[in-house]
């Protein structure tokens, strides 16, 4: 059974920055690509980065998305905090997806989200 568990989110000021980890059970993160969502209460689901399978790092903007194979975890480096940043941030991944895609609807497993709050 795929588990993903997401942690790291808090409470930051603008400016800062938080490392969020995306830790899989069940599954071998690195089998397939991994993307990373974000939700804001009242807004719709959103892909703010993803790293596909062979990928090690993505970088887009003040996103970045690394993998760690040995402890089986994917992060998200998120620089540079504005208050439309906050949201839960959930990780995703799917059987058969090497290249990544930014669809909620792409992907079929899903962590629980993490919180990142940022006051404006």
């Amino acid at each position: 059974q795929v588990q993903l568990v997401e942690s790291g989110g808090g409470l930051v000021q603008p400016g800062g920055s938080l490392r969020l980890s995306c830790a899989a059970s069940g599954y071998n993160l690195g089998s397939n690509s991994i993307a990373w969502f974000r939700q804001a209460p009242g807004k719709e689901r959103e892909g703010v980065s993803c790293i596909p399978r062979y990928g090690s790092t993505s970088v887009k903007g003040r996103f970045t998305t690394s993998r760690d194979s040995a402890k089986n975890t994917v992060y998200l480096q998120i620089n540079n905090l504005r208050p439309e940043d906050t949201a839960i941030y959930y990780c995703a991944t799917s059987i058969n997806r090497p290249s990544c895609a930014l669809g909620p609807m792409d992907y079929a497993y899903w962590g629980q989200g993490t919180q990142v709050t940022v006051p404006s």
